[in-house]
């Protein structure tokens, strides 16, 4: 059986822009297409390879701005075949249009069993309302996520979850989960399945996230699952990501590495099996896969990257 590939787009409106002020219209632009690199570009790129990607929308927003934000998202996502599942950053839930500095906590795992309960029921009911079917799928944004989060997941009938992240681990990454768990697993009545994570130098973890691997550690990374015959890879993008922070520009570094990655996917697809959540009806479970080990020479080369990257595509327009 191919090892299955969840392609992730974390999917949000920025509460950096709706913090400095801006109008709905220009927080939406910069968020979701920003630079013309926004969802609209990863879809395209996406279709162009057979590519199946999953993207986790975070409704909250709709708090202070109302639905429209959300559905145009929503409605884009659907009609290019991809998947829409819950996403939900929960400093949302008491904010205000016209007042910036209103916010709950940024960080789920501050809220209790029964008001995480309620938060994911209400970020739910809002993303059905927004035109997404009901989410068999969640991850918790800044993947703040505990055992509590699990629990209430399972009470409203959410089936996987995908908040584990082992280099974010104990905080806020919080669920009752080794660091280095990289297969899915049964854990309190949910699936999780946990984002892949590479060791960049000895005992230090870095998640498979497209602003976090370089090209050559994507790479390494997903021919190392497919040699070690690994249940799964999941893989971590957000909407904003291949623009420079400011959403102004595009981030040359990122889109390189995220069409790089769409090429990879698509050579590999005989070993590779890009999935969405929704029709899984087999995934294996409790597979001992184990991280790709440390190459000097990859951490290198991202961080030369990286420093290119700070330098110049950060650079304000």
């Amino acid at each position: 059986m191919p090892t299955r590939a969840f392609l992730t787009v974390d999917t949000e409106l920025m509460w950096r822009h709706h913090a400095a002020g801006l109008p709905i219209a220009e927080i939406a632009e910069r968020s979701l297409e920003p630079a013309g690199v926004g969802i609209g570009y990863q879809l395209r790129r996406f279709a162009e390879h057979g590519l199946k990607a999953t993207f986790f929308v975070d409704p909250m927003p709709a708090v202070a701005y109302g639905l429209d934000p959300i559905r145009r998202v929503v409605d884009a996502i659907l009609a290019a075949g991809q998947e829409v599942q819950l996403h939900l950053h929960p400093n949302w839930a008491a904010a205000r249009e016209n007042d910036r500095s209103a916010a709950a906590s940024f960080e789920l795992i501050d809220f209790t069993f029964a008001e995480q309960r309620e938060l994911i029921r209400a970020a739910s009911d809002l993303l059905v309302a927004a035109g997404a079917p009901r989410p068999v799928a969640f991850r918790s944004g800044s993947y703040s996520a505990s055992d509590d989060t699990l629990a209430a997941l399972a009470e409203l009938g959410i089936r996987y979850d995908s908040s584990h992240n082992g280099s974010e681990h104990p905080w806020p990454s919080a669920i009752g989960l080794p660091p280095r768990q990289i297969a899915p697993v049964a854990h309190r009545d949910v699936i999780e399945v946990p984002v892949t994570l590479i060791e960049d130098v000895r005992g230090h973890l870095r998640h498979f996230q497209i602003c976090a691997l370089s090209t050559a550690e994507m790479r390494d990374a997903l021919d190392h699952a497919v040699s070690a015959g690994h249940a799964a890879v999941t893989i971590v993008s957000h909407g904003f990501e291949l623009a420079n922070r400011a959403g102004t520009r595009p981030n040359a570094v990122h889109v390189a590495r995220f069409d790089a990655l769409c090429a990879m996917l698509a050579d590999r697809r005989a070993g590779l099996e890009t999935v969405h959540f929704a029709d899984l009806t087999h995934l294996p479970l409790d597979h001992d896969d184990a991280p790709l080990g440390p190459s000097v020479i990859r951490t290198r080369v991202r961080q030369a990257q990286q420093l290119w990257s700070n330098l110049v595509s950060e650079r304000a327009a």
